[in-house]
C-alpha cells in the first residue's frame, strides 16, 4: 500500500460508498490576528471607560462602592498592560522582519 501526500488528513471511505456521496466537513473559520488583536484593543478600551465611569460615581456619591471601583481600575489596567506587551511584541517582530536582509 502506498501513501499519496496529497491526500495525508482526508477520511477513509468505505470502499462501497462513492467519495462524492459523502460529504467533507466544513472546518470553522478562525478570526483573523488583526480581528482579534481589533477586539483586545476594544475590550481594553470598553474597561477603561468602565473604569472611569465608576470612578466618576464614586467621586460624585452617586450610589458606586470603593470595592467595584477598585475592581473596575485594576480590570483596566491590567487590562492596559497586557495589551503594552502585545504592542511591544509586534513592534518587535515588525523590526526583525524590516532587519532582515534578502
Amino acid at each position: 500500500m502506498t501513501i499519496d501526500a496529497a491526500n495525508i488528513g482526508l477520511r477513509i471511505l468505505p470502499a462501497e460508498l462513492p467519495q462524492a456521496a459523502v460529504p467533507l466537513a466544513k472546518a470553522e473559520e478562525q478570526p483573523s490576528f488583526a480581528d482579534s488583536l481589533r477586539d483586545a484593543t476594544s475590550e481594553t478600551e470598553d474597561l477603561g471607560l468602565d473604569a472611569r465611569y465608576k470612578m466618576a460615581s464614586l467621586i460624585e456619591g452617586s450610589g458606586a462602592d470603593v470595592p467595584d471601583t477598585m475592581i473596575a481600575v485594576e480590570k483596566a489596567d491590567l487590562s492596559f498592560q497586557l495589551m503594552l506587551q502585545v504592542r511591544n511584541k509586534v513592534v518587535q517582530a515588525y523590526q526583525q522582519i524590516a532587519g532582515m536582509q534578502f
